[in-house]
């Protein structure tokens, strides 16, 4: 069948007003951003106390004129030796884990560089673990050490002042762990000694004595020399 044909026009739509997208101004502008203070950065006790103290003492004692020829400490080492490590590995575990708690930083084990057949003891083998302190670490662990770990050593009567090498280095050692609060004394399995040898930049070992004291390194007071008692008359 053929569609009717309309003489009726198609209604046409009605244009719709489009809405602007650009943003109206805002009267109220945003506040300016409040710059906020750097972070400070943290310095260790002793660390502050060497720059502020220390350096000035040390410069009216040696008549240094200037502030770089000032002895400081530069390296801290401390070595624990596990006699049984290679046939007792889970000693050698417990030293690691000791040490790193004592330290807070990463322990290396020492292997022995030749064989000794006294010890049977062959090149290669576990000898013990170690920590270099360098830095705000060294520091702290400094400060623990004079204020608690010493202290707390069994028949304590301070340090002797001979142990120096010549060259402004100290070396001692320390007989058990459990002086360190780090160390839960329910937990070890065995009581280990440790060495620590504090190296510093000072040229002779006068200049090194002097600087642990102003730390206040607990050393035994070095005997007055003759000379000394001739120019203080």
């Amino acid at each position: 069948m053929a569609k009717k044909e309309t003489n009726e026009t198609p209604k046409k739509k009605k244009p719709v007003a489009k809405k602007s997208t650009a943003k109206k101004s805002t009267a109220k502008k945003s506040a300016p951003k409040k710059s906020t203070p750097k972070n400070e950065v943290y310095v260790p006790n002793l660390k502050k106390q060497y720059k502020e103290a220390i350096v000035t003492a040390l410069m009216k004692r040696f008549g240094y004129k200037n502030v770089m020829e000032v002895p400081h400490i530069s390296v801290i080492s401390i070595n624990m030796g596990i006699g049984d490590a290679k046939t007792n590995p889970k000693a050698l575990e417990n030293a690691i884990e000791e040490l790193t708690s004592i330290t807070g930083q990463k322990t290396v084990v020492t292997r022995s560089r030749k064989d000794i057949s006294n010890f049977k003891i062959r090149k290669g083998f576990p000898v013990g673990c170690k920590v270099t302190l360098r830095g705000n670490r060294m520091y702290e662990f400094l400060e623990r050490l004079i204020s608690i770990a010493l202290p707390r050593t069994r028949d304590f009567n301070g340090l002797s002042f001979k142990s120096f090498d010549r060259k402004g280095n100290y070396s001692f050692g320390i007989k058990e762990q459990i002086v360190f609060t780090e160390i839960d004394y329910d937990k070890i399995d065995s009581i280990r000694g440790m060495d620590i040898t504090i190296a510093t930049s000072a040229s002779s070992d006068n200049e090194a004595y002097w600087l642990l004291k102003e730390f206040g390194f607990p050393l035994r007071e070095k005997p007055v020399q003759q000379e000394e008692i001739a120019e203080a008359a």
